[in-house]
């Protein structure tokens, strides 16, 4: 690649900080079936290291821009008022994170020794729920039960082959995170990564909850 070639070259770079922002790509379980699309990122994780050149990845999950505006309803662009469909068993933890505050913590994470050569990871409290936990939320803030419709893995996958690229990455993303548990399934290694919120406790940052309220 001709950045990380030019970054090398250069010598003076500091930190190199990826655009990945989304799930830790060797982490996901979903690598035959997601077009390549985490498969990319981390064969430029693999050249960044190769070369020495010193870096954080950040790992931000998904924003709360991507699917949770329609409650995570492909297809949807506003939560349903009446019936849902839960993927899975909607026990399933994930993540969202609002922009300005990825861009916050990855600030933060810049010139932080603690951050070098590690994956930040962003797991902020009140922010990490699954399915079932979100239509509560959502049921809270309108004063209403919502009919779930739970929608079995078996059948989401089937859904995923029968629907063409890239119509269907809605669907592989929703699978990834909240059947597979792709953003919550492992522990964080002290060693190769750290927790935003618990580096860097004084960040304020928008929660699930606070984010739901703009959708009424």
């Amino acid at each position: 690649m001709v950045l990380i070639r030019v970054i090398k070259e250069a010598g003076c770079i500091k930190r190199f900080i990826p655009s990945e922002f989304g799930a830790d790509p060797d982490r996901i379980q979903i690598s035959d079936m997601d077009y390549n699309f985490y498969l990319r990122k981390a064969e430029i994780r693999r050249l960044v290291e190769a070369e020495g050149i010193p870096y954080t990845y950040i790992s931000c999950n998904f924003l709360t821009s991507y699917l949770l505006p329609s409650l995570v309803q492909p297809g949807l662009k506003t939560p349903p008022r009446d019936k849902i469909r839960v993927f899975g068993d909607g026990n399933v933890k994930a993540v969202f994170v609002k922009e300005q505050d990825v861009a916050a913590f990855t600030i933060c994470s810049m010139d932080d020794p603690r951050t070098l050569n590690k994956v930040l990871y962003l797991r902020p409290p009140g922010n990490v729920y699954s399915m079932n936990e979100l239509v509560e939320i959502w049921e809270s803030k309108i004063g209403k039960k919502l009919e779930k419709i739970y929608v079995p893995e078996d059948e989401l996958l089937m859904k995923i082959k029968e629907t063409p690229y890239p119509d269907n990455m809605q669907m592989i993303f929703i699978y990834s995170a909240f059947v597979k548990g792709d953003h919550t399934y492992f522990d964080i290694d002290s060693h190769s990564g750290a927790e935003g919120t618990q580096l860097y406790p004084n960040v304020k940052y928008a929660t699930i909850s606070e984010f739901l309220e703009t959708l009424l």
